[in-house]
């Protein structure tokens, strides 16, 4: 439930170029960079103090300036520390993202990284132009590192208007890295000439596409609650529609019901969000889950927030202690769930997570829709003791892997099947049912993979038996273990009926074994 931020910032030479602002004082792109970033941080420190962020700067080569953190303090001071290089190499720079992101979260980790350039590609070697032109050129182990290993969105912000970047092809090549990512990012460019005010509208485009919190009611019959979803849930795309459409959840969450953590047991979901409660004072001011510059305002915020009765608190409580997860709707035919999540012994968090949209989701639930209260069944699903579950439903149809297949994933599972068939070999007549029984089960599974080769040595083991008969065997387990062997080297060719896969070998029907079943 987290979605680390990358900010990637240019500290090439390029950066350094003077702009013309009204007034006296003097400004570079950096200084316009910088300014927007400082409204970003101080935006994240608001409403996303959860989230964690790095700094990486780069020209020729890249340096993280500041590793993942919540200080936004820290972040804004690297910021006024920032020296000038040389050329732009924004490869290395994207290089250095996928190390870092993999380093600290791996590749399932869904990451925005925010580019902050001036539209300077470079020059020679290193550049964009270069390593564009180069793409379809590279061997694996020197892959441009677009798209990244990682779920990801690129924001490129411009410390340039679009007239300037139309200019050259700059506008063209960035426009390739985000279709080199997939198409998951956006190209951001000042409006107007390079200014304090029009830096800031930019980057507050980019706050209210990648940085809005997700504000929502929490409803449970007549029980409201204000909560914050964290972070903000991405629209899905079902892909099997034919004309696919994003859908996105509804501000209004209602619980539907719910259900025993053992019957809900761990579904796949697309994804996992925090819920926060959103404090109102009496005013209607939120107090509460941001963050304010005084200590002692925020300790005091936090003080009427916790004397107010909150029914998102009541909720997480009693789930905790009740063991249940609560079924909530996020819109037609969308459902999802909440339940407590511990982040220690100390510790728990209330959470919601995002199943796929569809009537039913969790097959062993059945649908959704159909799903009611205990007091509308006849008799007690769950028993009068609490010692049954109507879950998981059965499905109409049997599951292939429901089935008892054979499976020779290790060389131990194969060697135990073949011993079986000779164990029974050495019993006969007395275990004729079970040898052919076993003997028909290796045979459909070898056929099934194709191995061939395994029925000609079984039929090889088999007539070897069958020279090590001692003289007191039944005449009758020469007969068969003949028979069986000829029957396998004849499906072992593939070119015979008896090679059919519905085929079963049946035993030999002998004078010897039609006595004995007359003696029975």
């Amino acid at each position: 439930f987290i979605m680390p931020t990358v900010v990637v910032m240019d500290v090439s030479l390029s950066m350094t170029r003077p702009v013309s602002v009204e007034g006296s004082e003097e400004y570079q792109r950096k200084h316009l960079a910088v300014h927007g970033l400082t409204m970003l941080f101080e935006h994240m420190a608001t409403n996303y103090k959860l989230e964690f962020t790095a700094l990486v700067v780069f020209s020729s080569l890249w340096e993280l300036m500041v590793p993942f953190t919540r200080d936004y303090n820290t972040l804004q001071e690297a910021l006024s520390n920032m020296d000038d290089y040389d050329k732009t190499c924004l490869e290395s720079a994207l290089l250095g993202v996928c190390n870092i992101v993999q380093q600290e979260w791996g590749a399932a980790i869904p990451c925005q990284v925010v580019l902050v350039t001036d539209g300077c590609l470079g020059i020679g070697r290193g550049s964009l132009r270069h390593s564009l032109a180069t793409h379809n050129q590279r061997s694996e182990s020197n892959r441009f590192p677009l798209p990244f290993p990682f779920p990801s969105k690129l924001y490129v912000m411009c410390m340039a208007n679009l007239e300037e970047l139309q200019s050259t092809d700059s506008l063209d090549c960035l426009e390739r890295l985000i279709d080199l990512n997939n198409g998951e990012g956006q190209i951001f460019t000042i409006d107007g000439p390079l200014c304090l005010k029009n830096v800031q509208s930019m980057f507050g485009k980019l706050i209210d596409l990648a940085y809005t919190p997700f504000h929502a009611v929490l409803k449970c019959g007549h029980l409201t609650s204000d909560v914050q979803v964290f972070p903000r849930p991405e629209p899905f795309i079902i892909d099997e529609e034919i004309d696919p459409i994003p859908k996105a959840i509804n501000t209004d969450l209602e619980i539907v019901g719910f259900v025993d953590i053992a019957d809900i047991s761990s579904p796949p979901v697309l994804s996992r969000h925090l819920v926060l409660p959103i404090a109102l004072n009496r005013e209607g001011d939120e107090v509460g889950p941001g963050i304010t510059d005084d200590t002692e305002d925020e300790n005091s915020a936090n003080q009427i927030a916790g004397k107010i009765p909150n029914f998102c608190v009541l909720l997480h409580g009693s789930l905790k202690v009740e063991g249940m997860v609560a079924v909530v709707q996020l819109g037609p035919e969308w459902y999802g769930m909440l339940y407590s999540q511990a982040d220690s012994k100390k510790k728990s968090n209330l959470m919601m997570s995002l199943f796929e949209p569809g009537p039913e989701p969790l097959p062993w639930l059945g649908k959704m829709a159909q799903l009611g209260p205990i007091s509308d069944a006849k008799e007690n699903p769950y028993g009068e003791d609490d010692n049954k579950s109507p879950f998981p439903l059965q499905p109409k149809n049997k599951r292939s892997y429901a089935q008892n297949v054979t499976v020779w994933i290790k060389p131990s599972g194969l060697q135990t099947d073949v011993q079986k068939i000779l164990r029974n070999a050495r019993k006969l007549p007395e275990k004729t049912q079970t040898f052919y029984k076993e003997l028909n089960r290796l045979r459909k599974a070898a056929l099934a993979f194709g191995f061939l080769d395994l029925l000609k040595g079984v039929a090889d083991m088999l007539e070897r038996e069958c020279t090590l008969l001692p003289d007191t065997a039944h005449p009758d387990a020469a007969f068969q273990l003949t028979h069986a062997a000829q029957q396998l080297k004849v499906a072992s060719t593939g070119a015979s009926e008896y090679a059919a896969y519905d085929h079963n070998i049946a035993p030999l029907q002998t004078d010897f074994s039609s006595s004995s079943t007359e003696r029975m």
